[in-house]
């Protein structure tokens, strides 16, 4: 029986134990700690900055070129008003493809007439000669050689103004 009050004797005084110990009151050096660290901030604060007005002005630039309306480069050259794609012909072919995605792969040559072969994008193999149209911007093929199929295009440029340039087709490898 002894045992049994000596165990219940330290089964309570450990916990009494531990509450005293966190029942101190010594916070000295966290009062001291918050005393000091408001030192030195007190301050001013800057002033908002001065909001200056807008200036206004009237845009007066009705005399310099739009830049929506596209601008005519060296390369092409201006044709008067006479220039116009004929709308009432039958289209080819090839005119319902982009020159771009148009290919030269070879010519061919019967009698005194040259021929040139272009790829389509799907595949398909046509034989054009001198006369025929490509592309989508009204091209006229002018002349070919054995490397390039020169063309005439007819673009608008502007509102109603239609303009000549000159494209090439060059031979694909």
């Amino acid at each position: 029986m002894i045992i049994r009050n000596l165990y219940l004797l330290t089964l309570f005084a450990i916990p009494l134990t531990m509450l005293t110990a966190c029942s101190q009151n010594d916070f000295n050096d966290l009062e001291a700690f918050v005393q000091s660290a408001g030192e030195g901030l007190r301050g001013q604060i800057d002033p908002l900055p001065e909001i200056k007005p807008n200036q206004f002005f009237t845009y007066q630039a009705f005399d310099i070129p739009s830049p929506f309306v596209p601008r005519k480069n060296d390369h092409v050259q201006t044709a008067g008003n006479g220039i116009q794609p004929d709308l009432a012909r039958h289209k080819e072919v090839l005119e319902s493809y982009p020159l771009e995605s148009l290919s030269m792969v070879g010519t061919l040559q019967q009698y005194d007439k040259i021929f040139a072969l272009i790829k389509s994008p799907d595949g398909t193999l046509y034989r054009v000669q001198t006369g025929n149209y490509l592309g989508q911007n009204f091209g006229k093929i002018n002349h070919i050689s054995e490397s390039e199929v020169k063309l005439s295009e007819i673009v608008q440029d502007g509102v109603n103004e239609w303009i000549e340039k000159t494209s090439a087709l060059m031979l694909k490898n």
